[in-house]
């Protein structure tokens, strides 16, 4: 698997690179399968707290091997989404060139995304003839709004960089060789909060998001009132790390720690 998909650990982060450079990491059967198969792996991992997912250069990932598509070689490796959907392990994603299709999806299936300044994204499904399976059409219109998400899927124009940035697709833009360290730095911010309270966080988001606001409220409501009952809030274990969260705090803005 290592041929077309490279994971590297280091401490609690774990990245994961897309590995078929020459045809711009487009997904056939065996990478669909193999990364699949590798974010279950380290979901499971109690040891690994965030993900880092990328590309070889120069793309990120163009999407569906046409290929294969042609030629109906790609099996069942489509039918879901190569992220599971249900996660708990933040994922950061490092788009380093073209997120295309299928790659806009695996893209838009992160919960962070820093882009560098080659970065780009288009969605062509319905150039291609197909329509999306891995929840572009959710995911998009929540990244950027329904108009400019009907904009990209009806157009097949490319957004940049720059222009993802204002619109809210990317979280940064950095340099394109700071891109990997930037986004391994962030994930190890993300690795260095309680994992459990993390990964509750992450499934309350997608929980609230999946609903009306109304609805959102009582399921935030809900989720926090089982938390706490489940013993999620351990008392004993905040007042040992008060002091590590007050250090953190004065080194991020002026505030009266006192209290």
């Amino acid at each position: 698997m290592d041929d077309v998909l490279h994971v590297e650990i280091e401490g609690p982060v774990a990245t994961v690179w897309l590995n078929r450079p020459e045809v711009r990491n487009a997904l056939n059967a065996l990478l669909i399968g193999g990364l699949r198969e590798a974010m279950a792996s380290l979901d499971a991992n109690p040891d690994i707290a965030a993900i880092v997912l990328t590309g070889a250069d120069p793309a990120f990932c163009a999407g569906i091997d046409l290929h294969d598509l042609a030629a109906g070689t790609l099996g069942g490796g489509g039918s879901a989404p190569p992220t599971p959907a249900d996660m708990g392990t933040p994922v950061v994603g490092a788009v380093n060139g073209a997120a295309v299709t299928g790659g806009l999806e695996l893209a838009l299936a992160c919960d962070l995304l820093i882009g560098s300044e080659r970065a780009a994204f288009a969605d062509t499904h319905a150039r291609i003839g197909i329509l999306p399976g891995w929840g572009l059409s959710v995911e998009l219109p929540r990244a950027v709004g329904v108009r400019r998400a009907r904009q990209m899927s009806f157009t097949s124009n490319y957004v940049g960089a720059r222009q993802a940035l204002e619109w809210g697709l990317l979280n940064e833009v950095v340099p394109h060789d700071e891109l990997v360290g930037r986004a391994q730095a962030l994930a190890a911010d993300v690795a260095g909060v309680e994992p459990a309270t993390v990964s509750a966080m992450k499934r309350l988001y997608w929980a609230a998001g999946s609903v009306t606001p109304a609805e959102g409220l009582t399921v935030e409501r809900e989720v926090n009132r089982s938390w706490i009952e489940r013993g999620g809030f351990d008392r004993s274990a905040f007042g040992d790390r008060r002091a590590d969260i007050k250090a953190w705090g004065r080194g991020q803005v002026e505030v009266d720690w006192t209290t």
